[in-house]
């Protein structure tokens, strides 16, 4: 998923950073690298002698942005919702930094289901059990009714950013909740679903998550018909708004080049949620 950084050296540097924390923290990487976005992070299957099979998980940042709401997402997250269905964490090793470069491991434990999806935008048709969509609303209202100070979509964005890159108007009232705030499939399981990546959660519109889920699934319309059925507020005032945000931001996102093949259908999106 997603690819290495872009130079070799940022590469040798971030290995390097893993085998530090790898050592500090008593486990033995092992498998398949997997990268995030433009390399920021890297998750490797690991072994540990008190909880066996772990994950652990490098995050890099430059030495002085590392701080704040994505370096401290996953540790904020463990003691916000407890019950939600998520990998515990076991423990973060962090004063690692190489060349301006920060660095913070995060060791949790190993989920051996795979995710629905390979990358954010969804291409293929998922047949998901009841069972699976019950323990996702379960889930996500309960992450909706955690009160946070943590910020996902800041409100200054949203009234810049809809102009620009939806061609509508900010609306005037918006109603916020609690949101993971990178709700897609490649961050839900195809078993449970158990949630990963929490780093990005914080305060969004209403039905932020859901309209996320839905919008990373436009090319795959009857999953994306499914999401629209199993999530009614999208289709509600707060949910308008949600959608609008989302689409908002993949299409600042497409402008820069991240999944451009999502552009027509979130102008669809927009234009209908605008009629």
């Amino acid at each position: 998923m997603y690819s290495p950084p872009t130079t070799p050296a940022d590469e040798h540097r971030a290995l390097a950073a893993q085998q530090e924390a790898s050592a500090a923290l008593g486990v033995t990487v092992e498998g398949q690298r997997l990268w995030g976005y433009q390399g920021r992070t890297l998750g490797q299957k690991a072994h540990y002698p008190d909880h066996g099979a772990c994950w652990l998980r490098l995050i890099s940042a430059p030495a002085e942005q590392a701080k704040g709401k994505l370096w401290e997402g996953t540790k904020d997250a463990a003691a916000a919702f407890p019950g939600v269905r998520k990998p515990a964490l076991y423990g973060i090793r962090d004063g690692i930094e190489r060349d301006g470069t920060a660095y913070r491991a995060e060791l949790t434990a190993y989920i051996d289901s795979p995710t629905c999806a390979p990358e954010p935008v969804l291409t293929g048709e998922l047949e998901l059990p009841e069972t699976w969509w019950k323990s996702l609303h379960t889930d996500l209202e309960t992450i909706a009714a955690t009160p946070t100070e943590r910020v996902a979509v800041r409100r200054q964005w949203i009234d810049r950013a809809l102009p620009q890159h939806a061609g509508v108007q900010a609306p005037s009232g918006i109603e916020w909740a609690t949101a993971h705030g990178d709700c897609h499939f490649a961050n839900l399981t195809t078993s449970g679903p158990t949630l990963l990546d929490f780093e990005g959660f914080g305060l969004a519109p209403v039905g932020y998550d859901p309209a996320l889920l839905y919008a990373y699934s436009l090319l795959a319309p009857q999953t994306a018909a499914r999401i629209r059925a199993e999530f009614p507020i999208l289709d509600s005032p707060a949910g308008h708004t949600a959608l609008l945000v989302v689409a908002a931001d993949l299409l600042q996102s497409a402008s820069r080049g991240d999944h451009p093949e999502l552009t027509e259908p979130l102008r669809t999106l927009v234009a209908s949620v605008m009629h």
